[in-house]
């Protein structure tokens, strides 16, 4: 067969909303905000917003009490409905599997990867947009790319229902004076640590030293950005099932905690739950992380490698309270409790980007 590799992204249009409005039919053209339980009195996070939402700048991640601030009389706001995501994202990848001459690698309910040996990729990429319409009445959109990042990056320039080429033909035309933070993996956080050093766009993140990057970043994460900023990345579509690193409970309270004791609690049920996540898949815990979000807004993050692997459940709470007590005693709205997990035998069958994803 003529032609080259090609690395193809398909992302669902405004996935979770979209499903929403297909078994709500009367709701399209309207502004619709999932979240938590549908309540924007309450404490939760945006999960999606349709199209009409997001012209009122409501995004995903915002506190659902200023989407509502933001959102107009009409809007709509539902509650998540894992399930029914579980079963269209299922339905979703079972029709682009189907595709002929494809290898599908899965990143999360509404995206994946799809690798084709083609001289005419568009027309790929415009079976998969039918083959999606036809299993499940949804719209994707679908990047082209000669590698995983430029697929990943020209899908949003697709968006809605298009597909888009970006390529180490087209990448400083179309990239090179966007800021670093249009770059798959650069977030604020990132974008502010690079402009610190001069760095704003992404012409200017390919030229910088690659050893300035590495001191400020680290030997693996420097390179990363390094090639990042040059559109470099991996370009292998693989369909080995992806091997969870660990599990992570957390939970946004509707009043916020003040005593030490109501947090260890707290982080305690957390800690016993996602250990239970664990022993499920039989593999020891390496790894205790607690995520903390004092009032109104600021989130930390603390972790401690265990001594040894363990499974044993008391194990793990201990080493979630250990960090618990570190955590200053201020008024705290949110607690997390991640159990990273050894790898099982044999590893896993993909090495994995630094960012997301499969190498």
């Amino acid at each position: 067969m003529t032609g080259d590799d090609w690395v193809l992204h398909v992302d669902m249009d405004q996935f979770i909303a979209a499903v929403e409005i297909l078994r709500r039919p009367e709701l399209a053209g309207r502004p619709v905000i999932v979240g938590g339980r549908g309540d924007p009195t309450e404490r939760a996070v945006v999960s999606t917003a349709s199209y009409e939402a997001r012209a009122y700048g409501i995004r995903s991640g915002m506190p659902l009490k200023i989407a509502a601030r933001k959102a107009p009389d009409d809007a709509v706001f539902l509650p998540v409905d894992r399930a029914a995501y579980d079963a269209a994202s299922h339905d979703v990848m079972a029709a682009l599997r189907s595709l002929p001459d494809v290898v599908l690698e899965v990143l999360g309910w509404d995206e994946c990867f799809l690798g084709a040996h083609t001289a005419d990729p568009e027309s790929v990429a415009r079976d998969a947009q039918a083959a999606v319409w036809d299993a499940t009445r949804l719209h994707c959109t679908v990047g082209i790319g000669d590698n995983k990042v430029r697929a990943k990056i020209a899908t949003e320039f697709g968006k809605p229902r298009g597909v888009y080429r970006l390529t180490a033909d087209n990448w400083f035309e179309v990239m090179g004076e966007r800021p670093t933070r249009s770059l798959w993996g650069v977030g604020s956080r990132v974008e502010k640590r690079l402009a610190a050093r001069g760095i704003h766009t992404v012409r200017a993140l390919a030229a910088a030293d690659p050893q300035e990057l590495v001191a400020e970043f680290g030997p693996r994460m420097g390179v990363w950005y390094h090639e990042l900023g040059r559109g470099i990345g991996p370009r292998a579509v693989d369909d080995s099932p992806w091997v969870a690193r660990g599990h992570s409970r957390e939970t946004t309270y509707q009043r916020n905690l003040v005593t030490r004791e109501e947090v260890r609690e707290a982080v305690r049920e957390l800690a016993v739950q996602a250990a239970a996540d664990c022993a499920a898949e039989d593999r020891p815990v390496t790894r205790v992380h607690v995520k903390v979000r004092y009032a109104p807004f600021e989130t930390r993050t603390l972790g401690r490698k265990l001594p040894a692997p363990t499974r044993r459940t008391e194990d793990i709470v201990a080493a979630a309270l250990e960090l618990c007590d570190r955590l200053e005693d201020r008024e705290i709205r949110l607690l997390g409790v991640r159990a990273e997990m050894a790898m099982p035998e044999g590893g896993d069958p993909a090495e994995r980007t630094p960012v997301r994803g499969r190498l």
